[in-house]
């Protein structure tokens, strides 16, 4: 195809001659062609982005969805053992191969997979007497109580070996010399045992009111034979008792009454044990049927007559006095609660009752996860070592085994955002703690004080980046000299590309010693700069007008640069000054005293300018340009019609420009929330929930940077972690869709103009 090109005649002369424009048709199909593809590159290009992000939405997902998965149970084949008396006491060892059982005429091994009786020596000392008590099983030792008033320590071990790659456990009964508790040969009625440092204590009610509470040291001489220790005091209490438990490190013993009554007592020095506290545990006066220590011996455990289970702590009130405060109240039984079994590896334990059902509850929460039946009357129950299983026996011997998962029983939607009751805490509390250092150790995981940490770092932020990118953007776009322009944007625009662990690094260890040593000056220093650039703009619009014309129009921003440096100088002078006479030479001392607020040398104050610096080039960028693609023609009407430049700038560019400003202020949100390495490195990671300037914060980003690598795969921490990363996808992605819909909505709004 052909085109004919337009003739031109030079001034004055003839028309040149006309020369065709050839186009070939194979050009214009590989323009076409190239085209198409480049649309189908871009086309490809973002449904790759959107798919890759909906994939990592999909990976986060898939690790957090088991959190909230409902624990399940598969009911085992169930085994028969002949006894002769209703069993004491239940236990199991951690693969769930033997399972032995207290019962009147000793300890007895059985195999769980058929129910075959396993060969058990007699109980030394034994003699004619029956037991007629048992401590709690599954804690290691146990005492068996008996019916002339002695008590026997016994221990069930449990040795492991591999024959031929099959592993085979076998167990032996390891016990003591009897203790003898109460000489008048009365049987004892309830028990209570625990091994402590280098001794033991033992509680024993040998009557209906009567309590013996006995210590017994062993001694090693480096000569000669080991020698025993034994103090033994006795009390009687106001009420029948009726259950009976001890802490591991033998400092209380807790009572439970038939009249609903729980008495904490403890060992003294006279000669009777001390009282520490007492409750009122059970409505309506029912009797206690059961007490019971979580892992830790923290928290205690009741159930009583009436079917009701409530967990208590040990807690110091404002006097300093010891009492026994009530946490939770969990889902009632249907018949007395007659049985109790606590896990040794979390805070969940079991409740039986006399129809036969049991519940798996948790102390952390405070819920009731799951209920069984168990179709007989129990006598007694276990949780597996490895809480992946339970057994319960009834009366007549029949022992019920039930395979257990529940991997993650401490998390709930209140757990994570809600305040939880803890152990040792005098209240409920939101509470970031994820490990400790010993076995017992309860987790917190509640991610309201990331979210708040993250947000309060946010807040700081874009307190200090805010005004400056803007006010910057407003001036570049509408004040400064072009060629000045020309190199100050690409100035700020690489201050972008500085790695945010470089910030951090010097936020962290040169930032924040020096902003320690100034902090009054910083406060003054918007004040002080602001009065000065003022009585600066008024001298210079008083200084005669052949000296002004002489600067550039746009170029004024360097006769203010030495005013800002003079007017930094002088704030942080004043604040020396301010510090020496009204804040008693010492700032810090002040605000403890003054306002109850501690510094932090790592704190929010210094996150905020580490941070605002990294924010200001993103809010900077956008906002110039939204600023500088207003149409010239509305500034140039606004000036024609009589409006000063700022005038213009500020009623007609700056509404014009809002929905850019707003999308710039937005990304510098996400910006912000997304921050990582700063947020890690110029503050303490102290996940406390204080608004306060001068204190640390922990990020949603920086724990999951500290935390997700010492975290165990597939583990509760683990997939906390990525439920904050969950947390950060929603923020984000709800702040970035209101800003959306916001822009539009300006846009539409302003379009007309």
């Amino acid at each position: 195809m052909a085109r004919r090109s337009p003739e031109f005649a030079p001034a004055g002369g003839p028309p040149l001659a006309t020369r065709p424009l050839e186009i070939s048709r194979e050009s214009v199909n590989r323009r076409l062609l190239a085209d198409r593809i480049g649309r189908r590159i871009v086309t490809l290009g973002g449904f790759t982005i959107i798919m890759s992000i909906l994939a990592i939405l999909i990976v986060i997902v898939v690790e957090v969805a088991p959190l909230f998965r409902a624990p399940s149970v598969r009911p085992l084949r169930a085994q028969s053992v002949r006894v002769a008396t209703p069993p004491l006491g239940l236990g199991v060892d951690e693969h769930r191969q033997i399972v032995y059982l207290v019962t009147g005429s000793g300890v007895h091994l059985v195999r769980a997979e058929d129910g075959t009786t396993l060969p058990t020596p007699a109980l030394p000392g034994l003699n004619v007497a029956r037991v007629v008590a048992t401590s709690a099983l599954g804690r290691g030792a146990f005492a068996l109580g008996l019916s002339d008033g002695r008590v026997i320590p016994a221990e069930v071990r449990f040795t492991v070996t591999f024959v031929e790659g099959r592993r085979q456990v076998t167990a032996d009964v390891a016990t003591q010399a009897p203790i003898v508790v109460n000489p008048d040969g009365r049987p004892i009625q309830h028990l209570a045992y625990t091994v402590a440092g280098d001794g033991s204590v033992l509680a024993a009610a040998i009557g209906g009111r009567d309590l013996v509470l006995m210590s017994v040291r062993e001694r090693k001489a480096l000569v000669g034979p080991t020698t025993r220790e034994v103090v033994r005091q006795r009390t009687t209490l106001p009420g029948e008792i009726t259950a009976l438990a001890a802490d591991s490190r033998g400092d209380s013993v807790f009572v439970g009454t038939s009249s609903g009554q729980i008495v904490v007592l403890k060992s003294s020095e006279g000669g009777a044990p001390a009282v520490i506290a007492t409750a009122a545990a059970a409505q309506g006066g029912s009797a206690i049927t059961m007490l019971g220590l979580l892992i830790g011996d923290r928290t205690l455990v009741t159930g009583d007559a009436s079917g009701a289970v409530t967990s208590w702590q040990l807690l110091r009130d404002g006097q300093g006095t010891m009492r026994l405060r009530r946490i939770y109240e969990f889902a009632r039984h249907e018949a007395s609660v007659v049985a109790f079994s606590a896990s040794q590896r979390d805070k969940g334990f079991l409740t039986a009752d006399a129809a036969g059902n049991v519940f798996l509850r948790y102390g952390t929460s405070g819920r009731t996860l799951l209920r069984l039946r168990a179709g007989q009357d129990l006598s007694a129950l276990t949780y597996a070592p490895k809480v992946d299983g339970l057994l319960a026996v009834g009366s007549t011997g029949r022992i019920e085994h039930w395979a257990v998962r529940n991997p993650h029983p401490e998390i709930t939607l209140r757990t994570l955002f809600g305040r939880v009751w803890y152990e040792g805490y005098s209240e409920p509390a939101y509470v970031w703690q994820s490990t400790g250092a010993t076995d017992d150790f309860e987790a917190k995981f509640s991610l309201t004080p990331l979210i708040y940490g993250t947000l309060k770092g946010t807040f700081y932020a874009l307190i200090f980046a805010v005004p400056l990118a803007l006010f910057g953007a407003l001036y570049a776009s509408q004040f400064m000299h072009p060629t000045l322009k020309g190199v100050l944007k690409p100035v700020v625009e690489i201050m972008a590309a500085l790695p945010s662990v470089v910030l951090g690094f010097l936020a962290g260890l040169w930032l924040a010693p020096r902003v320690e040593k100034v902090v009054p000056g910083i406060f003054l220093m918007p004040l002080v700069i602001t009065a000065l650039v003022l009585a600066a703009v008024a001298l210079w619009r008083l200084a005669p007008p052949a000296l002004r014309k002489r600067v550039r129009l746009g170029s004024e921003v360097f006769l203010l640069v030495p005013i800002v440096l003079v007017g930094g100088w002088l704030a942080f002078r004043l604040g020396a000054l301010v510090e020496l006479v009204l804040l008693g030479g010492d700032y810090r001392g002040w605000l403890l005293s003054a306002l109850g607020l501690t510094y932090d040398q790592r704190n929010s104050l210094v996150v905020g300018l580490a941070m605002g610096f990294a924010v200001v080039p993103i809010i900077f960028t956008i906002a110039d340009d939204a600023l500088s693609n207003v149409p010239a023609h509305l500034t140039a009407g606004s000036l024609a019609l009589g409006a000063t430049r700022w005038q213009s700038a500020v009623r007609v560019v700056l509404p014009t420009a809002s929905p850019g400003i707003f999308s710039a202020v937005m990304i510098g949100f996400g910006r912000a929330v997304g921050e990582t390495m700063i947020v890690l490195m110029a503050t303490g990671n102290t996940p406390v929930m204080d608004w306060s300037i001068f204190n640390g914060l922990r990020a949603l980003s920086a724990n999951v940077a500290v935390e997700l690598p010492e975290a165990p795969y597939g583990g509760t921490l683990y997939r906390v972690l990525f439920m904050a990363a969950l947390l950060l996808f929603v923020m984000t992605f709800t702040v970035n869709t209101a800003a959306e819909i916001v822009r539009l909505r300006l846009r539409r709004r302003y379009q007309a103009l």
